[in-house]
């Protein structure tokens, strides 16, 4: 009897180990998943070579409303707003906000990609653009744009001999603009490039990649945890000043004239584009991401759907738009609120008003 008491007792101090293993184990995992989830705000840096870096800004998932109110449609279009009233534009954003959810955190450029940094994409890989395809064009601005009385004619035309070694902006183009005159399909690419190279040198998970955002999530960073307002900082057009790039008092280059539209009433001080995260802390929205509305239209994952947008990516099989948010240093304050939505001409179409911001997040992808 007491051998079989010694051996329970020894079976029983066993099992008690493994038990307690077993719990120290599962805290010990818990600890590291815990460890490994990032924080909102929490930045990573990517080494693109060649004294070159991109910040990435890490997005939580979460619940948002996409697309505006009635209220915010009439404000865009009314005087302060300067949107042109009577066309389709704002019901590209549906009739109502809809409630969606991105249900995977992910991580996002700070800012647009720059001029420098896809100029290391460029030297790495020896790509070239749909805009510098022969035969190809890019719109950019057209210096010999008469301003009249008359509402003017659009001033951007396309342009055989223009890329974004040259938008044809008037200035010095410089590392720290965003790039412009790219395409869908050069955003695409360069993203493939990163990951590939972030893989090769083992500083990417598997289940991890680099790609454009998908338009949820853009939708859903852009208002920076806000739910419903015009801009990312709230409704009032008053406070954006010092915020962001749009068509503001100031004037264009080699004339004594500002943009001969609504603007907004303050110098943003730039006639055309301004730098990547120029307007510092007061310029980022609350997940700390730099120059969500104005600057440049930044070209998402999904194909356009002029009913509005979508909670999972979304895309057609024939004549895909893609879409791009978040209007351009030429747009009216009612067209560089969170909900604008335009699509483009088709993936290879571009624009000195055009640019892209890469995520890094689980795969999603549209050809």
């Amino acid at each position: 009897m007491s051998n079989q008491i010694q051996s329970l007792q020894v079976r029983g101090f066993f099992n008690g180990v493994v038990l307690i293993a077993m719990v120290a184990q599962i805290a010990t995992d818990a600890g590291v998943a815990r460890a490994e989830q990032p924080t909102a705000g929490a930045t990573r840096h990517v080494d693109l070579g060649g004294e070159v870096c991109l910040e990435l800004v890490y997005v939580p998932p979460g619940e948002f409303k996409m697309g505006s109110t009635p209220a915010e449609k009439a404000w865009a279009t009314g005087i302060e707003g300067g949107a042109t009233p009577g066309t389709e534009r704002e019901s590209y954003e549906g009739e109502r906000p809809r409630p969606m959810r991105v249900k995977d955190g992910f991580w996002m450029g700070r800012t647009e990609v720059s001029v420098g940094q896809f100029k290391r994409f460029v030297e790495e890989t020896s790509y070239v653009t749909d805009a510098e395809q022969p035969g190809a064009t890019t719109h950019c601005f057209d210096p010999e744009w008469k301003i009249t009385a008359k509402a003017p004619p659009h001033p951007w035309i396309p342009m055989e001999d223009k890329s974004w070694r040259d938008p044809n902006f008037g200035f010095p183009l410089r590392n720290c603009y965003p790039v412009v005159c790219v395409s869908w399909n050069d955003g695409k690419s360069f993203c493939k490039w990163l990951t590939a190279r972030e893989r090769a040198a083992g500083r990417l998970p598997e289940q991890l990649e680099y790609r454009l955002p998908t338009e949820a999530e853009w939708a859903y960073a852009c208002r920076g945890g806000l739910e419903g307002t015009i801009f990312w900082w709230g409704d009032d057009l008053s406070n954006g000043e010092g915020r962001l790039n749009i068509s503001a008092v100031d004037f264009l280059p080699g004339r004594n004239k500002i943009w001969p539209l609504a603007n907004a009433p303050w110098s943003d001080g730039f006639a055309f584009v301004s730098p990547v995260d120029h307007y510092g802390e007061r310029g980022r929205n609350g997940f700390g991401l730099a120059d969500m509305c104005g600057g440049v239209w930044e070209i998402v994952l999904d194909h356009f759907d002029p009913q509005g947008g979508h909670e999972e990516v979304y895309s057609v099989d024939t004549n895909p738009r893609p879409v791009c948010r978040g209007g351009n240093y030429f747009d009216v304050p009612g067209n560089a609120r969170c909900a604008v939505r335009l699509g483009l001409q088709g993936p290879n179409y571009s624009d000195s008003r055009d640019g892209f911001r890469i995520c890094l997040g689980v795969p999603r992808d549209v050809e």
